[in-house]
């Protein structure tokens, strides 16, 4: 890893898998990740406005961050089905990382993905995306903390 900080739990959990699997399988994987993001509440789905663009990524990304009651973050993405593999990062971001205090989420290493074995499977370009999206994140939730 090239930060040295360690990794949530649940984000742990998902590199190992990852790292683990055959290279077939993480493509597989990451495809699966992308079925499971979950669609935007209706509150940002009909005013996009309050969605942050990430330009640095090739395909459409959005993202906005909320607190909720315990002080944890909330993460919502929106991401185009035609991006499988942009949407499945957006997935594992939000399967491990929605709901989690702002700490943590800020404690993530900027380039976690790396370890991943996807760096054969994905183009540097959407590599490069997906540290642009992650830099994005921490910056919305520094700036709502």
């Amino acid at each position: 890893m090239t930060d040295a900080a360690p990794l949530p739990e649940k984000l742990q959990q998902i590199v190992n898998l990852f790292r683990t699997a055959p290279k077939p399988l993480r493509l597989q994987a990451l495809l699966e990740y992308s079925k499971k993001l979950p669609p935007l509440p209706e509150k940002y789905a009909l005013h996009p406005e309050f969605l942050k663009p990430v330009p640095e990524c090739a395909s459409p990304f959005f993202l906005v961050t909320e607190r909720d009651e315990r002080g944890g973050v909330n993460l919502y993405f929106k991401v185009p089905e035609e991006a499988p593999t942009v949407r499945g990062y957006a997935g594992i971001l939000h399967e491990a990382l929605s709901g989690e205090a702002p700490e943590t989420i800020l404690s993530v290493p900027d380039q976690f993905y790396m370890d991943m074995g996807l760096t054969d499977l994905i183009t540097p370009m959407r590599l490069r995306g997906m540290g642009a999206i992650l830099m994005r994140l921490k910056n919305e939730v520094r700036e709502s903390a």
